[in-house]
């Protein structure tokens, strides 16, 4: 039989586990987009190398309510894409092309989204979220 105590994780731990499934979610869609480094640290908040690096290491850590929202702008951004588009190939690659449409304005959604800013990832998930007919 459970007992009540294990059903009920710790605050501290589940934060933690959060932060994990967090950053696991983050790098596999960063994996499939092909981001680099610097874009990764650039979305995250203009993290350093080192940070970068911890997190990559897929730790049980409590992270910032700003780095959450990143992630969480992040994963709808991926839902969205790969809702609006019928195969993961076409969707991953969306994100790179360049658009002439507002926000991005010349420039690829993953470009915008890495100058670092959460107004950037925050107008790009609306863009996505108004194109698939969610706004």
């Amino acid at each position: 039989m459970i007992t009540p105590e294990k059903t009920q994780p710790q605050t501290a731990d589940s934060e933690a586990f959060r932060g994990h499934v967090a950053l696991k979610g983050f790098f596999n869609i960063c994996a499939e987009w092909g981001c680099s480094q610097e874009e990764m640290m650039q979305m995250l908040g203009g993290v350093s190398r080192t940070t970068l690096a911890k997190y990559q290491k897929l730790p049980y850590i409590k992270l910032s309510r700003d780095t959450l929202e990143r992630i969480s702008y992040i994963m709808g951004i991926y839902k969205a894409l790969r809702l609006m588009y019928p195969t993961a190939e076409r969707a991953n690659r969306r994100v790179r092309l360049a658009t002439s449409e507002l926000p991005f304005s010349g420039t690829s959604a993953l470009a915008f989204m890495a100058r670092g800013s959460m107004k950037h990832l925050m107008l790009a998930r609306r863009y996505f979220d108004a194109k698939r007919g969610w706004a």
